[in-house]
């Protein structure tokens, strides 16, 4: 008996069971090691400080309180949850704590993936698929909300995936998940679109006579899940979120995640494209509803380029199956074998990675970061302020009213146009006249930005710092 014990205790763990702690565990060592790269991003400091504002008045804004120029208009924080998460870690262990919140959420999501992916597809086929999925995500892992709320997207996804590749009923178990989701970021509505093809395909999967018994099982999920989505502090109306930002038409292109993707040249993005096309010509093909939600994937991906990690995380939770009908999927003869011991190693190397990250000094990119412009100029005391669009977040963050940030909804298509046509000069008079709608005093801009040179012309207007970074202009006092 002994010895069966300890035969069974060596047995070596299977690749199911390794594969998602290792891939998990890789690409949480990976985010650690390149950490300040999760603090490109100028939002992670508006975020942090909204999250902070938050814990302080013990509320959430209805209203603007940190620009000038939106000052009292109406406003809703709909990632409450996430900001007030980030919040936390930077109160208890600074940009650090920050890094390690976003990268973890990061590699759950991707060790998430694997596990699920393994249900259908080999450890090879798998790997090919996650390796993907981290390229075309690799330029949007960043510490915003939208990573912390990619775990929840694939278990979801993953759930109702799962009723289509074997007929099962609604995951009703899931539906927590979506009053996370809700409050953490603004994409709720996703997460019930992507009932309607699992409804589908069960449609077209019986015969007619059998429809109203498929209708009468998920009908009663999708209004519980309409329902939980709504379970936030302003209720439905972060599920309109993605409409609103929409609506801001031609003001998206001045956005930079917001614009087409670019084959200018060559990309990831591109390769896994033209791999895709490659796959399809070798005879593998997809149920008709699998197609048309990678169709619709593929064209949210192509449209704004921040969707790309929506295509890269679950597009393969799509494919898995057929792809295994067409490949073969894992060998019959391997068990998912885990055990406590491989759980415990693999937390003793994430808490000792997370320790040794959290005594790095880390700190968000110094592109988005006119600290020093701020200091010097002493801009905290001079009165409205035009600002770079990329540095709205540190102003947030510092305390200094802002003309513009990274809060679209707020300042809405038309301010967001007027602002970018002004600052690159394709309207000379508007941009003087910006200048005097909203009496500014000072302007804190990239030192490539074409208003920045024209004010160095302007007879009122006088530089009073620069840098690699940022450069001030003030308005000359009249005599």
């Amino acid at each position: 008996m002994t010895d069966q014990v300890v035969s069974s205790a060596v047995q070596p763990f299977s690749a199911r069971a390794v594969l998602p702690w290792a891939v998990g565990l890789a690409v949480y060592a990976v985010l650690l090691a390149v950490g300040p790269k999760l603090l490109g991003d100028p939002d992670s400091y508006s975020h942090v400080e909204l999250g902070r504002w938050i814990m302080a008045h013990g509320t959430l804004p209805t209203s603007d309180p940190f620009s000038f120029s939106k000052h009292g208009a109406p406003w809703i924080t709909f990632e409450w949850l996430s900001e007030v998460i980030y919040a936390a870690a930077y109160v208890l262990s600074g940009w650090p704590g920050v890094v390690v919140v976003a990268a973890a959420a990061i590699a759950l999501a991707f060790g998430l993936l694997t596990y699920f992916l393994l249900r259908e597809l080999s450890p090879t086929q798998t790997l090919v698929m996650v390796i993907a999925a981290v390229i075309l995500t690799a330029p949007h892992m960043l510490a915003r909300p939208h990573v912390l709320v990619m775990p929840i997207m694939v278990i979801w996804a993953a759930a109702l995936v799962r009723c289509m590749d074997h007929g099962r009923p609604p995951p009703y178990w899931a539906l927590p998940l979506l009053v996370v989701w809700g409050n953490l970021h603004g994409s709720g509505v996703l997460a019930l679109g992507l009932i309607g093809p699992v409804v589908l395909e069960a449609l077209l999967r019986e015969e007619r006579s059998q429809w109203p018994r498929v209708l009468l099982s998920w009908v009663p999920f999708t209004l519980l899940a309409v329902a939980a989505s709504c379970l936030t502090p302003h209720g439905p109306e972060p599920l309109l979120m993605p409409i609103t930002t929409l609506g801001l038409g031609p003001a998206l292109a001045w956005i930079a995640e917001w614009r087409p993707q670019d084959f200018s040249r060559i990309g990831g993005f591109e390769l896994l494209l033209l791999g895709g096309i490659f796959a399809l010509s070798r005879g593998v093909t997809l149920p008709v509803v699998r197609t048309l939600v990678v169709i619709g994937l593929l064209h949210f991906a192509l449209a704004q380029m921040r969707n790309a990690d929506l295509l890269a995380m679950l597009a393969p939770l799509y494919l898995a199956a057929p792809l295994a009908r067409r490949f073969g999927g894992p060998s019959g003869n391997e068990t998912d074998r885990s055990s406590r011991g491989l759980s415990l190693a693999a937390f003793g190397i994430l808490a000792a990675m997370s320790g040794l990250a959290l005594a790095r000094d880390i700190r968000p990119a110094p592109l988005i970061t006119p600290e020093a412009a701020v200091a010097r100029a002493d801009l905290a005391k001079a009165g409205p302020l035009l600002n770079d669009y990329s540095f709205g977040g540190y102003l947030v963050f510092a305390g200094i009213p802002t003309f513009i940030d990274g809060r679209a909804e707020l300042f809405g298509g038309p301010f967001i146009d007027r602002y970018n046509r002004a600052l690159a000069l394709i309207d000379l008079g508007d941009f003087l006249k910006l200048l005097d709608d909203y009496k500014i005093r000072a302007t804190l801009l990239a030192p490539n930005t074409p208003a920045t040179a024209m004010l160095d012309r302007l007879p009122h207007w006088q530089r009073v710092y620069s840098d690699d970074v940022a450069v001030v202009h003030k308005r000359r006092e009249m005599q």
